[in-house]
């Protein structure tokens, strides 16, 4: 994955860095986590300047991000309501939960889509919640750049301070994103065996 991704910006280089963020936005597996730090490691060899690498690269995700809102608020809540209503417990919660859940996500969504833009594996979903929820897409937009340039950055400027030791900073995030996948499978496996329905 490494060796591909590095070809594809040594080859497509500002075009390359923002067609990677985008695939890797609406297919999550691909890992931003080396795309960006390899964008860095590639400013630092004087290829490319690290500021354009960063925003390129935070406009390919964004238009993933986009993507995802745009299909999600299509889908809407009231399409959900037959498969809550039908298969609550496996999505842990019922159609009471769902309105509290939008209620919540009236007053907090925006600090919930700026800071999810920042954590692995959770990026690449938030738009979902965001466009189910129907948040205003002028505010969905703002606050994921925010967010999402914010974590291009941090990860192009490691890889940029870091050079040739960007697989240790890989590693690093590679943990941290399955620590992540293991907490969130843990409270879901929680959530089914201690789920009842609302009252």
């Amino acid at each position: 994955m490494t060796d591909w991704v590095q070809e594809m910006i040594a080859q497509g280089g500002y075009l390359g860095v923002f067609l990677l963020m985008f695939a890797e936005t609406v297919f999550p597996p691909i890992p931003s986590e080396v795309i960006m730090s390899m964008a860095g490691l590639q400013a630092a060899k004087g290829t490319m300047h690290l500021f354009p690498a960063i925003l390129l690269g935070s406009a390919g995700a964004m238009l993933g991000n986009i993507v995802w809102y745009i299909a999600a608020r299509w889908l809407g809540l009231a399409r959900l309501k037959p498969l809550v209503d039908r298969y609550g417990r496996w999505l842990t919660m019922d159609w009471a939960e769902v309105n509290r859940g939008e209620r919540w996500f009236m007053r907090h969504g925006y600090l919930f889509v700026c800071l999810g833009r920042m954590l692995p594996t959770v990026r690449s979903l938030i738009s979902i919640p965001a466009g189910l929820m129907r948040m205003r897409f002028l505010p969905f937009l703002i606050w994921s750049s925010v967010g999402t340039i914010g974590w291009s950055a941090m990860l192009a400027i490691g890889g940029w301070i870091l050079g040739t030791r960007f697989a240790e900073m890989e590693a690093w995030l590679g943990l941290a994103s399955t620590l992540l996948l293991i907490a969130m499978g843990s409270w879901y496996l929680w959530r089914v065996m201690t789920w009842k329905p609302s009252r």
